[in-house]
């Protein structure tokens, strides 16, 4: 059966994300049993609820007349949601910051793959491998910017995040890296700020790496 997707009734790319799944995850998962497993379905089914007053919701009352009232269904705050991955990720930074150094200033950088080496990424996606190399490969890379920066090697603090889709849906591996806005010097044992330095760098790096 063929499916014929019409765009005036949905609202947004969020709808047609979410319709696509409601028409199409269960013929996906007989086709591809491997997906059909709690790792996989859980978040999905929790994206399918996504804003559905069935699963709960919030109602307020208006304290004058005590006759207007409003419901807000509850939001699923899944990674996998396209509405709520962005919130995911802020909550989760925000947690993060919680527990950093006091007086330390921190930079959030976000790196991204080449579109060319996403097939390879996606292909070997259950090896880990290739993720786990990625995520060292970034937190190397700023090392590297901030000893060119500063012209001395120094070590920095950092926190890598990977995510494997972008906000599209897309497979688009790319990091969140918390790194400390300077590093200290080993050698001399002292700590050198990072301050202002020209992002060209960071691309510099990811050509030559």
């Amino acid at each position: 059966m063929t499916w014929v997707l019409d765009r005036k009734s949905i609202s947004s790319d969020v709808d047609v994300f979410k319709t696509i799944f409601n028409y199409h995850w269960g013929d996906f998962k007989k086709a591809h049993p491997k997906y059909d497993i709690d790792q996989y379905d859980y978040p999905v089914q929790k994206m399918l609820g996504c804003r559905d007053a069935s699963n709960g919701y919030s109602e307020y009352i208006c304290m004058h007349c005590g006759r207007d009232r409003i419901k807000i269904p509850f939001s699923c705050k899944s990674c996998f949601c396209l509405s709520c991955t962005k919130q995911y990720v802020d909550d989760f930074v925000s947690q993060v910051s919680a527990m950093l150094h006091p007086g330390v200033v921190y930079r959030h950088i976000v790196l991204t793959l080449p579109e060319q080496l996403r097939p390879i990424f996606f292909k070997e996606r259950f090896t880990k491998d290739l993720l786990s190399g990625f995520m060292k490969c970034g937190s190397e890379c700023l090392e590297d910017v901030v000893s060119i920066v500063k012209r001395e090697t120094l070590k920095i603090g950092t926190i890598v995040v990977v995510q494997t889709h972008g906000r599209s849906g897309r497979y688009n591996p790319h990091l969140h890296i918390i790194m400390t806005s300077g590093g200290i010097s080993t050698e001399k044992e002292c700590w050198y700020d990072l301050g202002y330095f020209k992002y060209e760098i960071i691309h510099n790096l990811k050509v030559t790496k």
